[in-house]
């Protein structure tokens, strides 16, 4: 039984024919995870703790920006550079202290993905990227978690339920709807396109419906069903999605192929936007008035480089810094180029491609050793 306090809370749905307290009871006893608190994550997020989800996770490692509050409501002018998962976890808490809210303030990676994903009975994508796409799909798919995905663009916005068994054999999932990621600059995301604010909280609310069916077992979820609206229009289509031998061809068997996935090269897009350089262009680039070269490695690491001017950004507060870069130019480098390439997909999110973004390949240490030095403790040159 809910007792009186809970009851009066969600009394307008508990009354509804075929939900009842038991469907009540299973919102309080289920696991969301929403991933992305943006023009999406924002309204689902809201409607699923005033629906009574019990558990509901928050994944996002993106500060609040004044571009950001046309559409995620959730948002106010006060919280800018304040973490979203912050803001989002108090706000959503003060709405509803019934409901355990759990903040990742990270980007969701191959290398934390799947321990994360494990914790929750249903994810929600709430992503702008193709790479994070593919890889919650992928993640999801190994875990046999269901995947409630969306998309918005300029007026129109996508709806779909992946990895959900049915008796109609192999349940569909993204790589079914994009067996290969779209060419570079053939789908625009919402930087270079634009969206109407309101989308996302149309195509948000549909996920956290979505979520809701799911668990309580009402109506009829778009499970292996992509739903497409147009908000000038209002008009609303649906088309049955079929399992493809591609899609699964192009996945990851196991967590050991997953870790091994390198998503932002497997997208196209991705891998076109953001530049990998080597040492010779390196010189060439920083040289440029308008560039400015960040260090994405930790305090203490060592080679220091001294040799040239640069400015130490860590990885870890990265995004607290973005803000600030005004340069045209942004040369970014770490140890071994893998750091530096995140730290260029987190710019390339914020600034689409405004700006000219650069990863040194390879980082420091093979830099060093282009150079023929032997040993980075050999060589005190370069260590302040």
């Amino acid at each position: 039984m809910i007792n009186n306090n809970l009851y009066d809370r969600y009394q307008r749905q508990v009354i509804l024919k075929g939900f009842g307290e038991q469907g009540q009871q299973k919102l309080m006893q289920a696991k969301v995870l929403v991933i992305g608190a943006g023009g999406l994550g924002c309204p689902a997020l809201q409607y699923l703790a005033a629906a009574g989800v019990g558990t509901i996770g928050i994944a996002d490692d993106d500060t609040v920006s004044l571009s950001n509050l046309h559409r995620q409501v959730l948002f106010g002018s006060e919280d800018i550079r304040l973490l979203k998962v912050d803001v989002a976890a108090s706000k959503l808490q003060l709405s509803n202290p019934e409901v355990n809210i759990h903040s990742y303030p990270v980007r969701l990676q191959n290398t934390n993905a799947l321990k994360i994903i494990a914790e929750y009975d249903i994810v929600i994508d709430g992503t702008d990227n193709f790479a994070s796409r593919y890889m919650i799909n992928d993640a999801c798919v190994l875990l046999g978690k269901p995947l409630i995905y969306a998309a918005v663009s300029q007026y129109e916005g996508q709806l779909a339920i992946f990895n959900v068994d049915t008796d109609h054999g192999r349940s569909v999932n993204y790589r079914d709807l994009f067996p290969e990621p779209p060419a570079n600059n053939e789908i625009l995301n919402c930087v270079e396109a634009g969206v109407l604010g309101v989308l996302p909280g149309v195509i948000g609310t549909m996920q956290a419906a979505e979520a809701i069916k799911l668990i309580t077992g009402i109506g009829k979820p778009s499970i292996n069903q992509l739903l497409t609206y147009n908000i000038l229009s209002h008009e609303i289509y649906t088309v049955n999605l079929l399992a493809l031998d591609a899609g699964s061809q192009t996945a990851p068997k196991d967590e050991a192929a997953f870790m091994a996935m390198n998503y932002p090269e497997f997208c196209h897009n991705e891998k076109d936007v953001i530049s990998e350089i080597d040492a010779e262009a390196f010189h060439l680039l920083r040289r440029k008035p308008s560039a400015i070269v960040i260090d994405v490695r930790e305090h203490g690491e060592l080679p220091l480089i001294t040799t040239i001017e640069n400015v130490q950004m860590p990885l870890s507060s990265f995004q607290e810094h973005i803000p600030g870069i005004t340069q045209q130019t942004i040369i970014l480098f770490c140890q071994h180029g893998i750091r530096s390439l995140h730290a260029a997909e987190m710019l390339h999110d914020t600034f689409g491609n405004s700006k000219d973004i650069y990863s040194l390949k390879g980082g420091v240490v093979k830099w060093l050793d282009e150079l023929g030095v032997p040993s980075i403790r050999q060589n005190r040159s370069f260590i302040q």
